[in-house]
């Protein structure tokens, strides 16, 4: 774990569009839901999970944490997900996963943490290979009045809204630690 106590937000509210409209958490690839893989990257690494979903809740609930539901109707993206589970957070650094990126690195928090103990930022994202990956981040749970605003005047982009705060970025060297399920060939093609 981190120096400080980290809650995680599990961001499986999606539409789930480019995978035919599945819900991507609970897809299985080796007889287990991806939410699930996910989970158990991270649970050795923080203080306190959650899991923000928009549908089969009680499938979620089954895996044994608390859900949190968006408060904008009609998935309205991640950073919808991120604000409930800002609201719902226990501690003031709050890292946020897709459910859809089943090898997140064994050192995830403690890497995005470092600058944040520094006080360097107020949100860290997680890069690999030379992509970013803005909904890998760790933030400050007093950032959720400045998203919820953000939201409410329309914004939908995650780095737009890291943009207005300050902001670091950690170069992973595994580029492979972050592939995320997009499609349905994804669980054959791309994970290990």
């Amino acid at each position: 774990m981190a120096q400080v106590p980290i809650s995680a937000i599990v961001l499986a509210g999606g539409a789930g569009r480019r995978m035919g409209g599945q819900d991507k958490g609970l897809v299985k690839f080796h007889d287990l839901p991806l939410v699930a893989y996910v989970l158990a990257r991270i649970l050795p690494q923080v203080d306190e999970i959650l899991i923000s979903a928009n549908r089969n809740l009680d499938d979620y609930r089954a895996l044994g944490y608390p859900v949190v539901i968006d408060a904008l109707d009609g998935f309205q993206g991640p950073l919808a997900g991120v604000l409930a589970g800002l609201h719902a957070a226990h501690h003031e650094w709050v890292l946020t996963v897709p459910c859809d990126t089943p090898q997140l690195p064994a050192d995830l928090v403690q890497q995005l943490a470092a600058p944040l103990l520094r006080g360097h930022a107020e949100i860290v994202v997680a890069s690999a290979g030379g992509r970013t990956h803005p909904a890998i981040m760790i933030c400050a749970r007093r950032l959720a009045d400045d998203l919820g605003k953000y939201l409410a005047g329309g914004g939908r982009a995650v780095h737009a809204w890291q943009a207005r705060h300050r902001t670091a970025t950690i170069e992973f060297p595994d580029a492979a630690a972050f592939i995320n399920v997009n499609q349905p060939e994804d669980l054959s093609g791309r994970l290990n």
